[in-house]
């Protein structure tokens, strides 16, 4: 399956560019696991870390729900592989399929989709529970932004180890 990656807007109001440019990067993250079996997708970095595309995706799913479910939209669920609350769990991909981490993830993006677009304003607000702290979506959508921006990062060194693949 070929992803299709929209075009961020660069001339729109506050919340579409936030959308558009969130969209850019969930796209992003897919494309770079195109065309790898779940072997592949398992690969870890280098030595000692347990980094992987397949970890990345896992732990997007668990950002995407942290935030806009449990934050935003103050959903009492846990995390997707961790009951315990443990976010290094989503990492360890050692045992995982693409299919099982790729449904968990564009669930939670469309859950997530969801919540932004049932929110009134950008101004809604959640309370993080990690500092007690009020959180404004658009915070949220900035920070997921941020999230997806370096984890790409990642994703960009991950896939050219396995593949020589460049770019995207």
């Amino acid at each position: 399956m070929s992803t299709e990656r929209p075009d961020p807007f660069v001339v729109a109001g506050e919340r579409e560019t936030l959308r558009s440019l969130l969209d850019f990067h969930r796209a992003t993250l897919a494309m770079k696991c195109e065309g790898l079996g779940d072997e592949d997708l398992r690969k870890q970095a280098v030595p000692p870390s347990t980094l992987s595309l397949l970890g990345l995706v896992r732990h997007m799913a668990e950002v995407e729900r942290a935030w806009f479910r449990r934050v935003i939209s103050a959903e009492d669920v846990p995390l997707v592989w961790s009951e315990e609350g443990d976010r290094q769990a989503a990492y360890d991909a050692s045992a995982a399929t693409r299919s099982e981490a790729f449904d968990a993830w564009r669930a939670e993006v469309e859950h997530a989709r969801r919540v932004e677009r049932q929110a009134g304003s950008l101004d809604v607000t959640g309370v993080w529970a990690r500092t007690g702290q009020d959180v404004s979506l658009r915070v949220v959508m900035l920070h997921m932004i941020h999230e997806y921006a370096r984890h790409n990062g990642h994703a960009d060194l991950l896939r050219e180890a396995i593949d020589g693949s460049t770019g995207v």
